[in-house]
């Protein structure tokens, strides 16, 4: 969090949001792949049906013409009068069609895009190191998938064709002025100079603010869900003043960075409402000069009326199109920038898979740092026959879980190797090393779905009684059974579950995958002394005749383990069984003597 940053700290932004916001655009439509032919279809459309609304004002000055030569005649041609009207009907009907058949294109377009974003970066998520999200707020991530998503669907959609439109109309509208009268031509383009002098000025100064704007946004959305996800924690230790405080510097940067953004945004309508009105005025003036010196006639003042609103309303059109477009290229740069984030080492062109797992695990020399230069495993080395039971234990910080994530390759080693019966798990990959392990944490995930959908959770072929087993195996079956629905029941916000028994289910959730190696993180942390030795039996059984890891902190529970591997500083410094460690006399003693002081172990 103490990455966010406001307006004030972002002294180079000027110059480089500029560069940003083509960059940004350059990979959107890079991105629409298939998508750009529609895309160019719809402009096409959008120039054609602007085309025709411009021929308009000039049929309407010869029907003026036409009444007002016949008011003074006596005499209308309502033939011909018809014949312009029909033309004006037909014109701006296929002009309407056109616009729609547009809109729907780009509509579609950006909503495909959109739902593509949203593809890949899931796929991305799967595609990550660990790393980057030990590094990374989730709500952040949530509000580059969500938020920033969202703004592109929405915005692209309309800032392209109305640029499109508004550029075609100002361009054809300047045409048809100067074929009609280029006097009065000359004195509404220059009446219109300042606008657009402005406009580019406005819109370079506020590109920034857009751009800190999706970031506050994304503090945002990060320190709620870490708030949230934490308010028993921030409510037991008096945090809300803290908490309060820091979402009110969030917020109050959020609020400053969308108030400059919409502010300065806002300013392009009403300046360019003055200088279309100040283009009225203009040619009336000039216009009836004209007229009175007999230089052209009234046919024309109202056609250069029509087209002084054609002309400036573009301008209008062009400034809200550019706040939409500088929308699009702040989300899209976020969108970008996660999409192009450093994905997991590629995986070996001929992987190897192992169809028989017997368990033997070895690691060989194994040294690993999360930031490079400050390594945390220094030469690690031990070997585990098929069938063992391992306790892996040392204080805080001696690196057992980093152990955990580099046998599962959520992490690669800086040199030495791991090998399962002998293959080395860089020469497989990630998902097979994946499947031979079913895993229990000590941070519990259930998900929206029914219990039984949260035991099986993508294991093929798991029938009923293989679920109420490993219910009764946990102790928790009792109580699935006093739930509305049983196994049935949908676990969600409205479904009240303790920690325990969160806890319970996933260890079911690891019986029921049976896959050959077994690790267990803290599993029995959450649950009282009963539960513990239910769920220990169980896991007991479980560890039979499979290749098992266990990371404990209570080492009252690992006392049956085949082999105890005590770490501290990234290093085994003493390994044994539980009565060999404690004759040793050595840390291993303290620590396990510790915890019986003042009643510290049941």
């Amino acid at each position: 969090m103490s990455g966010r940053r406001g307006p004030a700290d972002h002294p180079g932004m000027t110059a480089e949001k500029p560069k940003a916001f083509t960059e940004a655009w350059k990979k959107i439509f890079s991105y629409m792949g298939k998508y750009r032919i529609a895309v160019w279809i719809s402009i096409v459309f959008a120039v054609v049906g602007t085309v025709m609304i411009l021929v308009g004002p000039n049929k309407l000055r010869d029907l003026t013409d036409l009444i007002a030569g016949g008011l003074v005649t006596g005499s209308i041609d309502m033939g011909a009068i018809w014949e312009i009207g029909l033309f004006l009907i037909a014109i701006y009907a296929t002009s309407t069609v056109l616009t729609f058949v547009q809109n729907y294109i780009l509509a579609t377009v950006s909503q495909k895009m959109a739902s593509k974003f949203r593809t890949d970066i899931s796929k991305k998520i799967n595609r990550l190191p660990l790393r980057y999200f030990d590094t990374s707020s989730s709500g952040d991530v949530l509000s580059r998938a969500t938020n920033d998503v969202d703004t592109l669907g929405q915005s692209m959609n309309q800032s392209i064709g109305l640029l499109i439109t508004s550029v075609t109309m100002l361009l054809g509208s300047l045409v048809m002025m100067v074929y009609t009268n280029y006097i009065m031509a000359a004195v509404t383009v220059l009446s219109c100079v300042a606008g657009f002098g402005m406009m580019i000025l406005i819109m370079r100064y506020s590109q920034k603010y857009f751009g800190i704007q999706q970031e506050n946004l994304g503090n945002m959305n990060g320190h709620v869900a870490e708030i949230y996800s934490a308010h028993n924690v921030v409510k037991v230790y008096n945090g809300q003043k803290e908490a309060s405080k820091k979402f009110d510097s969030i917020n109050e940067e959020l609020a400053r960075s969308a108030f400059m953004s919409q502010f300065l945004s806002g300013l392009m309508m009403p300046l360019m409402n003055f200088i279309g009105n100040f283009g009225y005025v203009t040619v009336c003036v000039v216009g009836a000069a004209m007229v009175i010196n007999g230089q052209m006639s009234i046919g024309v003042i109202v056609a250069f009326m029509i087209y002084v609103r054609l002309f400036t309303q573009p301008l209008a059109q062009m400034a809200q199109a550019f706040t939409g477009m500088q929308s699009v290229a702040a989300a899209g740069e976020r969108v970008f920038e996660f999409i192009e984030e450093e994905e997991l080492s590629e995986e070996v062109v001929s992987p190897r898979k192992l169809e028989k797992v017997e368990g033997h695990v070895e690691f060989r020399n194994v040294h690993f740092s999360y930031v490079p230069g400050r390594e945390v495993i220094h030469g690690f080395s031990a070997e585990i026959k098929p069938g063992q039971k391992i306790a892996i234990v040392g204080p805080t910080g001696a690196g057992k879980t980093t152990m955990v994530n580099l046998l599962m390759r959520f992490y690669d080693t800086d040199s030495g190797d791991i090998l399962i019966d002998g293959v080395s798990i860089k020469e497989m990959r990630r998902s097979d090393v994946h499947d031979l392990f079913c895993m229990v944490l000590q941070d519990t995930w259930i998900f929206e779905g029914t219990v039984k959908e949260n035991i099986i959770y993508c294991k093929e072929g798991v029938t009923d009684e293989q679920v109420v087993e490993a219910c009764k195996a946990v102790g928790i079956h009792h109580f699935i059974k006093t739930l509305p629905k049983g196994y049935d029941t949908m676990l969600d916000n409205t479904t009240s579950l303790s920690v325990g028994q969160r806890q319970q289910i996933t260890i079911a959730r690891a019986i029921v995958e049976n896959a050959p190696l077994l690790i267990l993180d803290e599993a029995t942390s959450s649950v009282d002394t009963r539960t513990e030795r239910a769920i220990q039996n169980a896991m007991d059984q479980m560890t039979v005749g499979r290749t098992s890891f266990v990371i404990a902190h209570r080492l009252s529970t690992i006392k049956n383990s085949d082999l105890i591997l005590l770490m501290r500083g990234g290093n085994i410094v003493e390994q044994g069984t539980h009565d060999e460690l404690l004759a040793a006399g050595a840390f291993y003693s303290e620590m396990y003597n510790s915890q019986f002081e003042d009643g510290g172990e049941d």
